[in-house]
């Protein structure tokens, strides 16, 4: 049985072009980049070039990317490096339907004692960059959170609007911080036109390998390190950088940023025709976020209700099919609790728990819609 694999949102699998990069430098990459001797020189010769490699594909100077574990703790970093810098009194605003990686980390803040505000959103997932404005000019925060591009429903977050909206509020501007790892590749990033101070992105989202993040800060940005150890990454990120994997981590980077205007062109016209499908055989069905006709959404990801099963119930049984979905964030995809995004848009607990995501990637093609689409009617048929 041919799987189709449509939670791309989730990873990612590695493009085979950096695979055989990320072996090749397994290979020959033996040394510590910190280690003055050749092989460790050689390291560090490596991880220089990645760090400008990755600059450059995202626009910024090399000394403002700092390589992690991953967008969690890019997140992570961010918020609480941002936060147990700032003056006391001082603290988050954010939006009710960030990724766990921020949420979280927001709740262990307000159990330090700093004030977090969760933004509403509408019943599309957006949140409101006036509102966001205002919030921010009442309270004074020291630090701003919005993601770019959501992970469950695909719907944008106002950058551009609240990066112009921050210019004229002085000392009391805070740090704007973006959770972009949806979007990158998928959608346009202008980190310094929009004013953005810190962005987090993770390589598996876009065909790199797992295990790699960044945080672009930019400079002057006041950060404190959660780990003390070496000096590694300007003093922020302690501990030896896994260079073959940050190597593989910027080809991936390259590649998708050279193709993004293509590939989301693509992956929204398999979106549509998937939409449309589904509204033939399931007229029932219900979209969660943006509507796929629009443009200001995530290219490659359609969240749909679909009544009369639990969506963890579904996923089993797409599975079982050979299609591999989820209900909602892969953080979250275990949890009991019906998805936080969707009671956030305003959806019951009932039609929260009935949403599944379908997110598309470069290897799926119109048979794929064909096939998902076909699995669908079998198992709601019977289910009747």
């Amino acid at each position: 049985m041919k799987r189709v694999y449509l939670d791309h949102n989730a990873t990612t699998p590695m493009r085979a072009q950096v695979r055989a990069e990320f072996v090749a430098l397994l290979e020959r990459c033996g040394g510590n980049p910190s280690s003055v001797h050749t092989s460790g020189r050689a390291a560090r010769a490596l991880l220089d070039e990645a760090r400008e490699r990755c600059a450059g594909a995202l626009g910024v100077h090399e000394d403002e990317i700092l390589f992690t574990g991953g967008g969690s703790e890019s997140d992570n970093l961010a918020l609480l490096g941002t936060l147990r810098a700032a003056a006391p009194g001082r603290g988050l605003v954010t939006s009710a339907i960030e990724h766990s990686a921020v949420l979280e980390t927001a709740a262990a803040l307000e159990r330090e004692g700093r004030s977090v505000l969760r933004l509403p959103v509408d019943a599309e997932g957006r949140l409101d960059p006036q509102a966001a404005l205002a919030a921010v000019r009442e309270r004074s925060p020291a630090l701003l959170s919005v993601m770019a591009a959501n992970n469950e429903v695909g719907s944008l977050g106002p950058l551009a609007e609240l990066g112009q909206g921050l210019q004229g509020l002085g000392k009391l501007r805070p740090v704007f911080h973006t959770d972009a790892a949806q979007a990158l590749g998928r959608m346009p990033l202008e980190l310094r036109e929009w004013g953005i101070d810190l962005a987090s992105f993770s390589m598996h989202k876009l065909g790199g390998p797992l295990g790699v993040g960044i945080l672009y800060k930019k400079k002057g940005t006041k950060l404190v390190p959660l780990q003390y150890g070496g000096g590694q990454e300007s003093g922020l990120r302690p501990g030896t950088e896994n260079v073959p994997a940050i190597c593989a981590a910027a080809l991936a980077l390259e590649l998708a940023q050279r193709e993004r205007a293509t590939h989301s062109a693509r992956m929204r016209a398999l979106c549509l025709s998937f939409w449309a499908q589904v509204q033939q055989v399931l007229p029932a069905a219900r979209v969660n976020g943006p509507d796929p006709t629009q443009e200001a959404r995530l290219c490659n990801t359609l969240n749909l209700s679909l009544p009369g099963l639990d969506s963890r119930v579904l996923v089993a049984r797409l599975d079982l099919e050979g299609l591999e979905a989820s209900a909602g964030s892969a953080c979250a995809s275990g949890s009991l609790e019906p998805s936080h995004v969707l009671l956030a848009m305003g959806r019951t607990p009932e039609e929260a728990r009935a949403g599944v995501r379908f997110s598309f990637g470069s290897a799926n093609a119109e048979q794929d819609v064909h096939t998902c689409v076909e699995i669908l009617r079998r198992i709601f048929s019977s289910s009747r």
